[in-house]
This record gives C-alpha cells, sequence and structure tokens, in this order.
C-alpha cells in the first residue's frame, strides 16, 4: 500500500452501482459518467452493475464487493433522495464500520453552489467498511459530476496532500494488473 507520502499515484480499484428502477445500461449516464472518470484517472474499475432501489439488493451487490480482496472503493449512483423508493441510505447505514460524515456535508455544500438550497434534499453519505470506502450521491449525472470534481477525485489521489482515503484502503500490492 502507498503510504500517502509516495509522489507517485497509486490506481485504485473500483466497482460502480447505479441504483435506478429506470436505467439499465443504454441510459446509465451517471454510472457510465463515474465509471469514465475513474479509468481517466487512472483507477481501474472492476466491476458495475445497476440494480432496482430495493435496499436487499443494494446491500447484498455492496457487501460482495465489500468482502472482496480486489475492490478497494465503490461509487454508488442513485437511491439518495426522498421518495418511497429512495433507500440507498437505508441499505449502506447498517454495513458502515465508519460513517464518513464529511462527504455528504462536503457534497451538500459544494451543491449548494451550483444548485441552491435544493440540496437540502440530497442524502449523500459515506462510509468505511473492512478498509472499503463507500461513496453514495445522488443519481443525477450533475450530481455525480459535483461529487467526482469537488470531492472525490482528490481524496481517491494518493499524492493528494495533507491527506487521502487511499492510506485507509485494502491493501492490493498490485492494482494494474487487475480488471
Amino acid at each position: 500500500m502507498t503510504t500517502g507520502n509516495s509522489t507517485t499515484k497509486q490506481a485504485l480499484n473500483i466497482a460502480v452501482l447505479t441504483v435506478s428502477d429506470t436505467r439499465n445500461e443504454d441510459n446509465d449516464t451517471s454510472g457510465r459518467y463515474l465509471y469514465e472518470v475513474a479509468v481517466a484517472d487512472g483507477h481501474n474499475v472492476i466491476d458495475k452493475k445497476i440494480v432496482i432501489d430495493d435496499k436487499f439488493q443494494i446491500r447484498a451487490v455492496v457487501s460482495n464487493w465489500i468482502a472482496s480482496h480486489d475492490i478497494q472503493v465503490v461509487l454508488i449512483t442513485g437511491g439518495t433522495g426522498f421518495t418511497a423508493r429512495d433507500t440507498t441510505p437505508e441499505a449502506m447505514l447498517p454495513l458502515f464500520e465508519k460513517a464518513i460524515e464529511g462527504f455528504g456535508e462536503l457534497f451538500r455544500h459544494v451543491s449548494y453552489l451550483e444548485i441552491g438550497t435544493s440540496t437540502v434534499q440530497s442524502r449523500a453519505l459515506g462510509g468505511m467498511a473492512n478498509n472499503t470506502a463507500i461513496f453514495c450521491m445522488p443519481g443525477s449525472t450533475g450530481a455525480c459530476k459535483t461529487a467526482w470534481n469537488g470531492i472525490l477525485q482528490q481524496q481517491l489521489d494518493s499524492t493528494h496532500r495533507p491527506c487521502s482515503f487511499v492510506v485507509h484502503l485494502k491493501d492490493i500490492t498490485d492494482c494494474s494488473s487487475r480488471g
């Protein structure tokens, strides 16, 4: 594992989950965006799935990724609103060993600068489980861009100073050979 003192950026193994009752591989612009920016930033996207907004299906997919030795980061888009079908926070909270309160707080701050008070309807959240970072963001592509550009790109960069989440992740000795 890179200790955080390295000037060489470490590629991380990432899984992307889209939570939606209406999206499929053809129209999943948010999941596709997260996949593309992660790869463009030098990371390995190990898996990408779409599941309906059902807390048990969400939890099952993410539980498998948390248990995997190959996945260090899970990016989830969708299911963070206030409709009856939005269950991503309820699915994830029982899995978190530690919450990353700052992710949701910072996401809403950055989002507020872009969309104003509508950001209060976002239940974006983050947490750690089995040395896997999990970040849940709204389902719009714009929200995914806000999260990636405003927070995740830096926090998933092993060279970011003064610190990033990379030092807290599973020790995978050769991420570049996977995928």
